[in-house]
């Protein structure tokens, strides 16, 4: 791939998806475009690229999008953070919510879900006094194909192990063939939908807490501040914000300020003026 078809895909990616490909991540291209060059029955990545330029391109341009964005993804990914969510953050939501009795999360850039289920795990192992209140996890991602295995809540032996205990995998999977279905009833606690974070997140609500992990860490100044001006528009007044390991809002945006309690927490910059006055 020369550096005109380098720039024009990068830039198709980068208004589509927000993502910043840079000439440090060429390699990815081979390896990720492969699987739509046998969808749509190409030999070379230079034929892919010459319809991609054509004006009647949209399904090409979404899937060229969806392969290149990143999706690495595993349950209780970073596991502190999970501790977290448990012993500090949903102890005092449900403190908080005892009148409404609901508790709203947003998994962003949930990929094939493994972040959304592994929330469910946690509310329905650990807190019996919430067993009848309103729970929702809401899990968006911009990969439909993505969205499909999430929601179909199959997973093979390699996803399986990576992350989940074995005691929660006997209880909350049962084998199928030569791969793992989670159980209807934590499928049910989560509701996937397509959202692309570039756009309007006004359909997700307000949510107690927000996950956007390991997804700002892609993205340039501009779009970081955009996505997080999004995010603090659905977030609750007293809600928690959970960003990646390497993400920050520090000379980012000044709509959140980071909780000295917890890594990786973030709450209303308002918020936390108020707590400190």
């Amino acid at each position: 791939m020369d550096n005109s078809d380098f720039n024009f895909l990068a830039d198709l990616v980068k208004r589509r998806s927000g993502m910043v490909l840079s000439e440090d991540n060429a390699y990815l291209l081979q390896t990720r475009l492969q699987p739509v060059l046998r969808q749509c029955r190409m030999v070379a990545i230079d034929d892919l690229m010459q319809d991609l330029k054509q004006p009647d391109n949209e399904n090409l341009a979404r899937m060229v999008t969806e392969a290149m964005a990143t999706n690495e993804t595993m349950f209780f990914r970073d596991a502190e953070i999970f501790d977290q969510f448990q012993n500090m953050v949903l102890p005092r939501l449900i403190e908080s919510r005892d009148e409404t009795r609901s508790i709203r999360i947003w998994s962003a850039a949930c990929a094939s879900g493994q972040e959304p289920y592994s929330l469910a795990m946690i509310l329905k192992e650990q807190f019996d006094e919430i067993e009848d209140w309103t729970t929702e996890i809401i899990a968006t991602d911009l990969s439909s194909s993505l969205l499909e295995k999430a929601r179909a809540g199959l997973y093979s032996q390699i996803e399986i192990q990576r992350g989940l205990p074995i005691k929660k995998l006997t209880r909350h999977f049962t084998q199928s063939g030569d791969q793992w279905e989670i159980d209807a009833l934590l499928r049910e606690m989560v509701h996937f939908g397509a959202l692309n974070l570039m756009g309007d997140p006004s359909t997700v609500g307000k949510c107690d807490v927000i996950f956007c992990r390991n997804v700002l860490v892609y993205f340039d100044l501009p779009t970081k501040r955009k996505v997080l001006s999004g995010l603090a528009s659905c977030l609750a007044e007293d809600g928690v914000l959970f960003l990646g390991s390497a993400e920050t809002v520090l000379g980012v945006s000044e709509l959140f300020k980071p909780l000295a309690t917890g890594r990786g927490m973030y709450v209303h910059a308002a918020s936390a003026e108020q707590s400190s006055a």
